[in-house]
């Protein structure tokens, strides 16, 4: 029998992650089934559990290739400039989809909510970092706290999420995040 290269089996897995994204988007996490994921891989479900232990274990693993992609924009670029690739491309980044499920599931599943910490934990100290520095160089207000600052982005990216799931017009919630950063930076 041939032997598998690493190669093959990181092919195998993005395809399944694609493919598993493309069907949470589709139909979200709960109408996601395995048949569901099976008919959008196009792969069996031993095919797709061989990699990954179960929806949950698949799931939690496109949330955290988010994060991490979220993590290095805020990092680069600030946390409002990830909303604003969310409203420019939201197939391309599909964090729209990610985020809701996100939501939900840490209202609703105590095991999600304690493995997605160190998750979030990632894009809130990129994002506290990215302040950090931009108060430094004198970009940011120096009347309100950096981590007032943060949870105050944080909050506007909660209501974007839920403004794009809404069906909210991209254009004015563009303007929004223009009124957005305008209140933050140094006047």
């Amino acid at each position: 029998m041939p032997r598998v290269t690493e190669d093959h089996l990181a092919a195998r897995r993005r395809q399944i992650l694609d493919g598993a994204r493309r069907c949470f988007a589709r139909y979200g996490y709960e109408s996601a089934t395995v048949r569901r994921l099976e008919q959008t891989i196009g792969l069996s479900r031993g095919a797709i559990f061989h990699h990954f232990r179960d929806k949950d274990t698949l799931f939690f693993e496109l949330a955290r290739e988010d994060a991490e992609r979220m993590a290095e924009v805020a990092s680069r670029e600030g946390l409002i400039q990830v909303m604003r690739d969310l409203l420019a491309a939201p197939d391309q980044f599909d964090w729209l989809t990610t985020r809701l499920e996100i939501a939900r599931k840490l209202r609703n599943d105590p095991a999600f909510h304690r493995g997605w910490a160190d998750r979030s934990a990632e894009l809130s100290e990129a994002t506290a970092q990215r302040l950090q520095r931009q108060k430094q160089a004198g970009r940011l207000r120096d009347d309100v706290p950096a981590e007032v600052l943060q949870t105050y982005l944080d909050l506007v990216l909660d209501g974007l999420v839920a403004r794009l799931a809404s069906g909210d017009d991209p254009v004015r919630l563009s303007a929004v995040l223009d009124l957005v950063e305008a209140s933050v930076r140094q006047q």
